[in-house]
């Protein structure tokens, strides 16, 4: 029957003295006792059936043990049992003398790495000295012994000699300070690396301080008392102050920097106190500078200081930068914004167009978002400046300034104001008041109509007129700049581009009707004596006003466009009639072309006698007679001074076709037949051509530059004594010459029947106005009446006060109102 065994291990790390270690190895065979439990260390092994012999090894024996027989039992010649008993003796470790021995080693090294001496021993040494401290269970009382060797330099060697050399000046004795802090944190640098293994094994895990965290520490807690911290901060901002003055920071500075954050002071001494400082610099600064500079130098010098400043703020922390900046921004933008933004100066960069400074003070401005306060010195200017365009005694090229000062300042706006909205705004604000203003003079004939109107209307009329090449002297050196930098600019475009500005101007004006009468005034001129530069141009300005005032604005005008049309067609079938004709010589008979026009929709002329021609009044009446047959119950009013005409003219050095007015013509044909050195005087012309004009209209012939005519004596005033010839050396180089209509030219009292005519229009809109409003509230009060007056006229222009009081007045008159007890008017029906 086969034996069965059982195995057991048993091990435990204690010391050989615990009688709880043992390690046990057994083997029993079924049917004999288990031996007893051995004592001390003992070991049992199996081994196969043989004889082992003694075996001595060290202080380890082997013994053989010999099994009795038991009575009743075959004697076993199996497995033997061997006992392994250790019987080393241990050793005993004494922690405290090694620390002593330890600590004697490193106590030396400390002093010689302290005194900056040759080291005797070796780093590595000292390192695993520190190390089977550590392991032993001493690394508390290292640390204690090395924190009291430590604080104890610091004290004798450091302090001390600092605390009694304190005689210097401020910055010598933040270079001491530097240095005692650089040699010691090289010290304990190398201290450090031999204490390596306490600082990761012991200290990560305790509340003490760790080598790195000891090392300012104590240098701040001891060197760095109260006067030498002073000292010390104070030279750094010594250092600062001499930079500002002569313009060279030390390294020194840097240095100083660095070691204050090692030292955990710069927050909390270094930051507050350089500020200070900083502050009481730029106060200083700004209060000298504004009063010994002019803006724009101020501008310069402060934006110089500020790059300076924030350049040295490249070494200093984040929070020091932000708190520096806003220190320089309030001192040098903030309490100094009056004296930035004040009339005078700004005026003068405006003047002359400084973009350059302009840029550079909203720049400034608009580090602490101040540029807006510009606006009321800059509305002031621009409104005194527009002011003085407006009311100057040259008019004539009034628009022209106007739209130059408004490209001016839009360029100022978007590029040195950055397009400031609030700026904007008070740009546009200011354009609007002064090109509202009025002022009863001899330039409006004594109403309150505003004059910009009127010019821009005749600006509009030069550009229609003769295009792009007629614009004034300032606008033409524009234009000439632009085609230089393209030289296929196409002049349409350009057209378009100055009618555009034209309508910006226009866009500011309130008083809609002065521009109106004038604009239509100058209209019915070009299509009457076909003056259009370009039709798409007439076309296209008609579609901008449309756009702009609405249909109702443009009603008249586009009527006026319709009958022109109209009487070509109607010309074409009265041509057509006279072509019928047997008796009819195309190129012989007086060739008519009449306009018909609706008196409704086109300005009124003044019916100015005159005697025609026999063969032109015989042609006129042909055409009255056919277009009577043909539109029953019309009537045609003839108005000869819109007349025009082209006549053949030989000369003694030629023949010329001459473009002149009727009035002209008129006089021309008055010469007709007279001799060689034949004379007509003053007297005789007027008589037979029963012209009230014709002082005007012989000083068109006879004293421009083109003279058909020639005059004695000679001058520029017609008299009632001269006389009058054909010109025989009159030459041109082209056939066709256009002699100067004055019909073209707006007579002085024309234009005060025009202003007239519009305030006159003005009050009776306010009384239509009055009387709509009165009856539909039958009882009103006075400011309330003038307040409804006003907003039921503005899409015209603003009436004054003064003429909606007058105006009521007038109505009482009338006995369309009464006033009543209380001050308000009540509705008479």
């Amino acid at each position: 029957m086969p034996s069965a065994h059982n195995l057991t291990a048993t091990h435990s790390n204690k010391s050989p003295g615990d009688r709880k270690r043992k390690r046990n190895i057994s083997q029993t065979t079924p049917g004999r006792p288990r031996p007893t439990q051995p004592s001390h260390m003992e070991a049992m092994y199996s081994f196969a059936a043989r004889t082992p012999s003694q075996l001595s090894n060290g202080h380890t024996t082997a013994r053989r043990t010999s099994l009795q027989k038991s009575p009743g039992f075959n004697a076993h010649t199996g497995a033997k049992k061997l006992v392994v008993k250790n019987i080393k003796a241990q050793s005993q470790w004494d922690s405290k003398a090694y620390l002593d021995k330890i600590w004697t080693q490193l106590d030396a090294a400390l002093d010689i790495i302290l005194k900056n001496t040759r080291q005797l021993y070796s780093n590595e040494d000292l390192y695993r000295g520190v190390e089977n401290v550590c392991r032993q269970g001493g690394a508390s009382t290292l640390y204690t012994k090395l924190e009291h060797r430590c604080r104890t330099h610091v004290e004798s060697d450091i302090h001390h000699p600092l605390a009694i050399s304190l005689d210097g000046s401020n910055v010598e004795v933040l270079d001491k300070v530097i240095h005692a802090w650089t040699t010691w944190k090289e010290q304990m640098s190398i201290i450090h690396s031999i204490f390596y293994f306490l600082d990761r094994s012991y200290l990560l895990s305790s509340s003490k301080p760790t080598i790195a965290e000891l090392t300012p520490k104590l240098f701040r807690e001891i060197v760095l008392d109260d006067a030498i911290k002073g000292r010390t901060i104070q030279g750094a901002c010594d250092l600062v102050t001499e930079d500002r003055q002569a313009h060279s920071l030390p390294p020194l500075f840097a240095s100083s920097v660095s070691m204050f954050n090692d030292l955990s002071v710069y927050n909390t001494t270094f930051e507050p106190h350089f500020l200070d400082k900083s502050k009481e610099f730029t106060s200083t600064w700004a209060g000298t500078q504004s009063q010994t500079s002019d803006v724009p130098t101020y501008v310069g010098a402060t934006e110089k200081l500020i790059e300076k400043e924030l350049e040295r703020c490249t070494i200093l922390a984040t929070t020091t930068r932000r708190d520096l900046l806003a220190t320089l921004e309030n001192d040098l933008v903030v309490d100094k914004v009056d004296y930035l933004t004040a009339a005078p100066p700004l005026a003068a960069l405006l003047d002359k167009n400084d973009t350059q400074a302009l840029t550079a003070l909203y720049n400034l401005l608009a580090r602490r978002k101040l540029g807006s306060r510009l606006r009321t010195s800059f509305e002031k200017w621009v409104n005194d400046t527009g002011t003085a365009i407006v009311f100057a005694d040259k008019s004539d090229d009034m628009v022209t300034r106007l739209l130059n000062l408004q490209r001016q300042l839009d360029i100022i706006w978007r590029n040195s104001f950055q397009s400031d909205e609030s700026l904007g705004h008070g740009l546009r604000e200011s354009f609007e008041i002064f090109m509202n203003k009025t002022k009863k003079g001899d330039a409006t004939w004594g109403t309150d109509n505003t004059k910009v109107g009127e010019m821009i209307a005749k600006y509009v009329d030069l550009l229609l007129r003769g295009g792009v090449k007629a614009l004034p002297e300032l606008n033409a050196r524009r234009t000439s700049i632009v085609e230089e930098d393209d030289e296929e600019l196409d002049e349409d475009a350009e057209m378009s581009s100055q009618l555009d500005q034209a309508l910006d101007l226009f866009r500011f004006v309130h008083g809609k009707a002065v521009f109106e009468a004038f604009y239509k005034k100058d209209l019915a001129r070009r299509l009457l004596m076909a003056r259009s530069a370009s039709a798409d141009a007439e076309r296209s300005m008609l579609t901008r006003l449309k756009t702009e005032c609405g249909s109702g604005f443009t009603q008249n005008l586009e009527q006026m466009f319709k009958d022109v049309e109209l009487a070509r067609e109607e010309m074409q079938s009265y041509k057509q009639r006279l072509e019928d004709r047997l008796s009819y010589d195309k190129g012989k008979d007086l060739d008519l072309s009449v306009n018909i026009l609706s008196a409704a929709a086109w300005p009124t002329y003044p019916d100015i006698p005159v005697i025609i021609p026999a063969n032109i009044k015989k042609a006129i009446d042909d055409f009255e007679l056919h277009y009577k047959n043909k539109h029953t119950g019309r009537k045609l009013d003839w108005k000869h001074s819109l007349a025009h005409c082209q006549m053949r003219a030989v000369f003694p050095k030629g023949s010329k076709e001459l473009v002149v007015s009727s009035f002209q013509a008129i006089v021309l044909l008055l010469f007709n037949g007279l001799a060689d050195g034949d004379t007509l005087t003053y007297t005789h012309i007027l008589s037979e051509s029963g012209l009230p004009e014709v002082k005007r209209t012989l000083q068109s012939l006879a004293c421009a530059k083109l003279q058909p005519l020639s005059k004695r004596p000679k001058g520029k005033e017609i008299n009632d004594t001269d006389v009058f010839s054909i010109n025989d050396n009159f030459s041109h180089p082209k056939y066709r010459v256009k002699i100067n209509q004055v019909q073209l030219k707006e007579t002085k009292q024309e234009n005060k029947e025009t202003h007239m005519r519009v305030a006159e229009d003005r009050n009776f809109e306010c009384q239509a106005a009055i009387v709509r409003i009165m009856k539909s509230r039958k009882t009103i009060g006075h400011s309330e009446l003038v307040s409804e007056v006003i907003k039921a006229t503005v899409s015209r222009g603003v009436l004054a006060v003064a003429d909606i009081k007058k105006n009521i007045d007038r109505l009482i008159e009338k006995d369309y109102m009464e006033r009543e007890d209380n001050g308000g008017y009540a509705y008479v029906a």
